[in-house]
């Protein structure tokens, strides 16, 4: 880590928020849903946050390409080349801000290596941001609230709390934690599951189920630099910039113990 990631992590945070500011101001009256070509929802919302964020990165950060949801769901993708890239998740969990639960966020993560490097998490309907700066650097907001150092905890000895999706819950998933000693389930939507284990909340989350990079890297970041990790169902770590920017599934961790 650096002081330009210091300085980035402030940065993000702050657009994070702006964007989470449109988002409850859509939030708190009548919206259209819309289906788009995968049949996952989008609302105005969705496109208000990204136009934030996307315009603020790359005032902020000239060269560094953005991915963002929505813009390649349009068919604006940018190049990325081997070198540094943001991926934006303007409103991860789009199906709970619709049914209004709470459970979504705004997701805002800086690539380079294919890994996340730093990133921030804000549940707009909650006041809470988590952002990471690098490793071992990773704090909670909450509200107006001072900033406090978050970092994952060691499994108990009598059983595991699992963050489970509540918009995607599987049989697959059912059967994956009945490999492990479970004492709590806890649903969850949206990127806050990985935060839940990054603030030693949770111990595991895996998710055998369809994603995209930007539905994660944010996460990633937080519970990363946090103390956990985040690998493929064959050990290795989920990796960037992959082809596609679909993940393949995974298990994030806190302390592996």
């Amino acid at each position: 880590m650096t002081s330009n990631d210091k300085d980035l992590a402030a940065a993000i945070e702050a657009i994070a928020l702006e964007a989470g500011a449109a988002i409850m101001e859509i939030y708190g009256r009548d919206f259209a849903v819309e289906k788009k070509a995968d049949a996952s929802p989008v609302t105005e919302a969705d496109r208000a946050a990204e136009a934030i964020i996307v315009a603020a990165l790359r005032e902020l950060t000239p060269n560094i390409p953005v991915v963002a949801e929505e813009e390649v769901s349009a068919g604006h993708q940018p190049h990325i080349g081997t070198g540094p890239f943001w991926l934006v998740d303007p409103l991860d969990g789009t199906r709970e801000f619709v049914s209004r639960n709470g459970d979504f966020t705004v997701n805002i993560a800086l690539i380079r290596g294919g890994v996340p490097a730093l990133g921030t998490v804000y549940v707009p309907a909650k006041a809470e941001t988590y952002t990471a700066a690098g490793p071992g650097q990773v704090t909670r907001r909450r509200g107006a609230g001072a900033a406090e150092a978050i970092s994952t905890r060691a499994p108990a000895g009598d059983g595991l709390v699992a963050m489970v999706s509540r918009s995607h819950a599987s049989p697959e998933t059912d059967a994956f934690l009945a490999g492990f000693v479970i004492k709590e389930r806890i649903d969850a939507g949206s990127s806050l599951k990985f935060c839940r284990l990054a603030e030693g909340a949770a111990d595991l989350y895996p998710r055998l189920g369809r994603t995209m990079e930007w539905d994660t890297a944010a996460g990633h970041a937080v519970l990363a630099c946090a103390g956990g990790d985040v690998r493929c169902l064959d050990g290795s770590t989920l990796q960037y910039g992959k082809a596609g920017f679909e993940n393949p599934h995974f298990l994030a961790r806190g302390q592996s113990g």
